[in-house]
């Protein structure tokens, strides 16, 4: 995107003003001026995300090992496209993959809301593996996706850990306390699942969420623990309701023709890459950062944490059911149970 400048065009072109001085072939100055193809790739994600940037910057540099196939422009934190411009900016051609998180991204892919239903989540969550680069699941989820000529190379080997609700003054710490709050949401099956319990929700992307607690747009936010750290949420909620209510994972997509046309040497690079972050993104995370750093500071920092009674759990699993019912709508019935079915390992 940025390589083309004025200065580097005059710099070329002197070049081969120079080769030509020199009387050399056609075909030498074509294979000497000639460039390999370029991939630019971005993410709204930030290097403050101690956990979720680090292996996306490995697959970064994991493709920069091939200069002979590729070379790769890559943008973080939204410094080439905001957060929710990324699908329009891969539609137009202007890059050629993104990571992005899947709950930001179900209306423009329904499908995508199968890892962030409601109780279903925890399925998903618990087990990484049915959502495994070539899986079934992996599968159907691109058979659905190719329907708007998208590829999900990898969907990071699984979900990370549920969302829970943080809140500051207006404590919540049971379902009880929902009623009437304004909740800071992202994907649309958590606004559906709020909804009975009264709660108003508020779409709010993660760069902004900062302020909108701070300034009490909000009564509490739904998110993972990577958003609390990653953003500093943590110095503005006192208290945690930990019930798993949504989901979501990061993904790397593209357009499916242009994955389709790619060369085999290229496309192998990506696959390469792919499959090392499809092994170690969520499992590494969920087992090993969240526990060992995430969580201690939570606990350091002073947030009381609440879980729910038993009866709170079974209520909102039945208050989840027609959500379920929902997202099958939205891409028909017959393909959502499918999916559901092998995200439960019903086959």
């Amino acid at each position: 995107m940025e390589n083309l400048t004025r200065r580097n065009f005059l710099r070329a072109a002197g070049a081969g003003a120079g080769i030509m001085m020199f009387g050399l072939s056609d075909r030498w100055i074509t294979e000497a001026l000639a460039s390999v193809p370029t991939y630019t790739g971005v993410t709204y994600l930030t290097p403050a995300y101690k956990d979720l940037f680090p292996p996306i910057s490995a697959f970064v540099d994991r493709l920069k090992k091939h200069p002979d196939l590729m070379k790769v422009d890559f943008f973080d934190s939204g410094t080439l496209v905001k957060t929710d411009e990324q699908v329009s900016a891969l539609r137009a051609g202007t890059i050629q993959f993104m990571f992005h998180t899947t709950s930001y991204i179900t209306r423009n892919y329904p499908i995508l809301g199968l890892l962030g239903l409601p109780s279903l989540c925890e399925n998903l969550y618990e087990h990484g593996e049915r959502l495994a680069m070539e899986s079934p699941l992996w599968k159907l989820i691109n058979d659905v996706l190719a329907q708007s000529n998208t590829f999900m190379l990898t969907a990071g080997g699984g979900i990370l850990e549920p969302e829970y609700i943080w809140s500051g003054n207006n404590k919540i710490a049971s379902l009880a306390d929902l009623k009437g709050k304004r909740v800071r949401t992202v994907s649309f099956e958590a606004e559906e699942v709020l909804k009975p319990y009264g709660v108003g929700g508020a779409r709010i992307p993660s760069s902004e969420l900062y302020l909108a607690v701070q300034r009490g747009t909000v009564d509490a936010t739904l998110a993972n623990i990577s958003t609390i750290m990653g953003r500093k949420i943590y110095e503005q909620v006192k208290y945690c309701y930990k019930l798993p209510m949504t989901a979501f994972s990061i993904a790397i997509f593209f357009l499916k023709d242009k994955w389709d046309q790619m060369p085999d040497k290229v496309k192998a690079a990506f696959w390469d890459a792919g499959k090392e972050f499809d092994r170690t993104y969520a499992a590494s995370i969920n087992k090993v950062f969240y526990p060992e750093q995430f969580w201690p500071q939570i606990e350091k920092a002073g947030i009381k944490i609440f879980k729910p009674t038993a009866e709170e759990l079974k209520d909102f699993e039945e208050k989840s059911q027609p959500v379920w019912a929902w997202w099958k709508k939205q891409i028909g019935e017959e393909v959502g149970q499918k999916a559901i079915n092998l995200s439960l390992a019903k086959g």
